[in-house]
């Protein structure tokens, strides 16, 4: 039986989302259907609403949240109703040709759900972000989304694991495997940016060096373990990685923004056969010019960190425990809880620079 609920919808591209009514259908064979307790605010919701990632509007925004399973599919017996759960936006399919030589990280047949969300006005399906929509009370999503986590992790915290955290730590731990000792550099200190330092602390790194633009968020830096801060509007940011690691530059730099300057920048950071990994989004039309014969001759690595190369089933509980032993700063990453209504004064925040992470929390 369909039940009604609340969610966040985006209709048309650059305009502000509204709340609506939604209903909800049962979930399918394979699939849950999970009350949401907090969803984090994060910077790819804003892409969507301003239709910067596809135009399959209208959306059901939202992709980082935590609940409680209350009910299951057909054939569903993991996780089990009243399970506290964590979502996870790519859930691997175990059969596509990466899943077969066990690069689950890699999978290019993620699960998701059915359509099972309906705008209550006009009965339009509801496309939900990254496959999951979590601005809303209740939604539906594949079984293998839904990663059980420890309940003594709050999910005003634990939301942020299904999205942000995890995709800067694991772009540390994964993607470019930053090494006890090394020498990092994060370009942008947002909600990945920060996470990216935590990363890079729990891997032991050295030196860490964060460089934005904004003085809130390199005081953040400093707060999550950043050893070093540049503030790029005053100084080229190259220029003081080098002079801080005795002019050769970071074992590792990580790019946040998604932009071809700081990524120009990222990558002459690095040291000689250093490591850039790109994790912020670009634009469609962005392009890099790059010199290929410095590039050659610096050697190294560019990496992409797809959700940092994360298997959520492994990753999701660790990260938990990491939060529960004090380990991993979630507390810290939370600079306001709202409630629903207030999404898009969320998003206003965000593109202010005024926010890590905005939670909306549900009443029980």
């Amino acid at each position: 039986m369909a039940i009604t609920g609340q969610g966040i919808i985006s209709r048309v591209p650059g305009e502000r989302s509204k709340l609506e009514e939604i209903v909800v259908y049962p979930p399918g064979p394979g699939e849950v259907l999970v009350r949401i307790q907090a969803s984090g605010v994060c910077h790819t919701d804003l892409h969507y609403k301003l239709g910067k990632i596809d135009d399959k509007f209208p959306y059901l925004l939202g992709h980082e949240g935590a609940g409680i399973v209350e009910a299951v599919g057909e054939g569903v017996t993991d996780p089990e109703v009243g399970d506290y759960v964590v979502l996870a936006w790519r859930a691997p399919c175990q059969y596509c040709r990466f899943c077969r030589i066990g690069q689950h990280q890699l999978c290019a047949a993620s699960l998701n759900a059915e359509p099972r969300m309906f705008g209550k006005k006009d009965g339009k399906v509801l496309n939900p972000a990254l496959g999951i929509g979590t601005f809303c009370n209740y939604t539906v999503v594949a079984a293998k989304q839904a990663v059980p986590v420890p309940r003594e992790c709050p999910p005003v915290q634990a939301c942020l694991i299904g999205c942000g955290v995890m995709t800067g730590v694991g772009a540390c731990l994964y993607t470019a495997g930053v090494q006890r000792g090394s020498s990092v550099a994060v370009y942008g200190c947002g909600g990945i940016g920060s996470s990216v330092i935590m990363g890079a602390k729990l891997s032991r790194a050295g030196t860490i060096i964060a460089v934005d633009i904004a003085e809130n968020k390199l005081t953040w830096a400093r707060e999550f373990g950043a050893t070093h801060t540049i503030n790029a509007s005053e100084t080229d940011p190259v220029e003081a990685i080098k002079e801080i690691t005795g002019g050769n530059g970071v074992d590792f730099s990580f790019e946040c923004v998604g932009m071809p300057q700081t990524l120009d920048q990222a990558l002459w950071s690095r040291d000689l056969a250093g490591t850039c990994t790109l994790i912020g989004v670009p634009d469609p039309t962005m392009k890099l010019e790059l010199p290929m014969l410095q590039f050659f001759g610096l050697g190294g690595n560019l990496r992409v960190s797809w959700y940092g190369d994360c298997l959520p089933s492994r990753d999701f509980p660790l990260l938990s425990e990491w939060y529960m032993s004090g380990e991993l700063d979630l507390d810290r990453m939370v600079t306001a809880t709202i409630n629903l209504e207030d999404t898009e004064a969320a998003f206003d925040a965000m593109e202010r620079g005024e926010t890590l992470r905005s939670v909306i929390t549900f009443p029980d």
